[in-house]
């Protein structure tokens, strides 16, 4: 057992059998329930005898997804029960000297996801000389609801009070809090994102990570009520945050999924606003104060300007969603052609230009590589273009999950990026024998970065498009896919 001080009272950690020291469940703010519903993070109560910091602690609300298909085995969630989940955890090397930092903030479409999943776990990072944390923050609604009045962007504000535990605490168990790199993943690297545009959290972190997401996933304050609206009126009460907080927390969740399921039934800009157009009701408010603009927009006017960024996406994001689900192979031709014109692409030309690189696509094939590089691979394009000196990487690996069909589809960098081939968790995304040597380059590059601003290959430029394609062999390529990115010009 080992004992730190924080500024809130002692936590006493343990020895994991890799030699490294873990903290689990540490509070960095008061449990956001009853008075400190929808307000912004409060600071813990401090304690006076050793806190145990043995297990982790309580999970956001969230609905378990066990037995939802085969979706829910490539992405498990863990659920523990109770208030306490401003909580985060810390594996160190040991409790002296000043390591670089790294915090990561969980995916999960802003409504699902713990930064205390097994598969997060941070012994090959602590392994490697780096302070690693993770955390959780609010979700779905008690993190993103807004209807104009109080402050918006909660569970942000979560993620920044966290940051600010980091800055104030992480001295004693051995990091450098002048060194610190955020790093996420799909909704956690649009967190990453946002927070380069958030002048709240200017000067809290260092270097950042977006695996899979970037700086368009935002909505508007209109938008915002249309979503919270809509919400109350599932929950039958009035359209306020006081309201909805007399709700019993079983019933909110039961009626946010639905709120989703309606939003991808009827995907209709006139009643759910942008997010019809990504199907994901909680989101990044923009509301001219806490988010001035969208985070591209800020990041191209200068926001973020001293943070390292490092950014990229896997080559076959969308599979994730269209393999499992059965729906790839029900894709026609005319809902692809629709599609396209859907994301503001010239159909007939974007079709063939896609189809021109890979022959014998299916509709399904074609479609989710379109949908990949408009959520994904431009925006993250767009955002290397705007910050100078970013570093633009693209995991190519292929699952051999469904057959080999599902490929190098979303989520499938994290076991590679944790060097955590051996957990269970990851066992259906990986199969048999995924390749170690590929795990060694990825997770060895983000420490890299995280420790000297370098990951070992040459930054992003509108004139020399060079990233790092990162496979059982990687290496850098020059403008891939540029065929397909010409197509986006103009329009993302």
């Amino acid at each position: 057992m080992t004992t730190v001080t924080t500024k809130q009272g002692d936590v006493r950690g343990y020895t994991s059998d890799e030699g490294v020291l873990v903290f689990q469940g540490i509070p960095y703010a008061a449990p956001p329930v009853g008075p400190n519903r929808f307000r912004p993070p409060q600071p813990p109560e401090p304690w006076t005898t050793p806190r145990d910091a043995t297990r982790y602690g309580p999970t956001a609300p969230q609905e378990d997804n066990s037995g939802e298909g085969p979706l829910a085995d490539m992405v498990p969630r863990l659920v523990i029960p109770g208030d306490d989940y401003l909580n985060l955890n810390v594996w160190t090397p040991g409790t002296t000297g000043r390591l670089p930092v790294m915090v990561f903030i969980h995916g999960g479409s802003f409504t699902s996801g713990s930064g205390s999943l097994p598969a997060y776990d941070g012994s090959r990072f602590a392994r490697d000389g780096v302070v690693l944390v993770t955390l959780n923050y609010r979700l779905g609604a008690d993190g993103f609801l807004w209807f104009g009045d109080g402050p918006p962007n909660l569970g942000l504000l979560d993620q920044i009070a966290a940051l600010a535990w980091v800055r104030d605490n992480i001295g004693g168990f051995g990091g450098d809090p002048g060194n610190v790199t955020i790093f996420g993943e799909s909704a956690g690297a649009m967190s990453v994102c946002t927070l380069l545009a958030m002048p709240a959290a200017d000067g809290l972190f260092h270097r950042a990570i977006a695996e899979s997401g970037a700086g368009h996933s935002t909505v508007t304050p209109a938008t915002a009520r249309l979503i919270g609206t809509r919400l109350a009126a599932i929950l039958e009460v009035e359209p306020t945050r006081e309201a909805i907080a007399e709700v019993p927390m079983e019933r909110l969740l039961a009626a946010q999924a639905q709120l989703g399921q309606e939003v991808i039934a009827s995907p209709s800009t006139k009643r759910w606003g942008e997010v019809a157009r990504n199907v994901m009701p909680f989101e990044p408010v923009v509301d001219g104060d806490q988010l001035p603009a969208t985070p591209i927009e800020c990041i191209a006017a200068g926001a973020g300007r001293g943070v390292d960024v490092l950014i990229g996406t896997n080559s076959e994001e969308a599979r994730l969603f269209l393999v499992p689900t059965g729906a790839a192979a029900k894709i026609s031709t005319p809902v692809l052609h629709a599609a396209a014109l859907r994301y503001r692409l010239p159909a007939f030309r974007a079709v063939r230009g896609y189809r021109a690189g890979r022959p014998g696509a299916t509709p399904g094939d074609l479609l989710a590589a379109i949908v990949t590089d408009w959520y994904y691979r431009i925006p993250a394009l767009r955002l290397a273009e705007a910050h100078e000196g970013t570093f633009v990487y693209e995991c190519a690996w292929r699952s051999p999950a469904f057959d080999q069909t599902l490929g190098a589809c979303h989520v499938v960098e994290l076991p590679f990026v944790f060097d955590n081939l051996d957990n269970p968790g990851f066992a259906p995304l990986l199969g048999d024998r995924p390749p170690q040597q590929l795990a060694d380059a990825m997770h060895q590059a983000w420490v890299d970065f995280a420790t000297t601003g370098d990951p070992g290959w040459p930054a992003y430029r509108p004139d020399h498009r060079v990233a790092m394609r990162f496979d059982t062999d990687s290496a850098t390529t020059v403008d891939d896919h540029g065929a397909e990115r010409v197509l986006w010009d103009g329009r993302r």
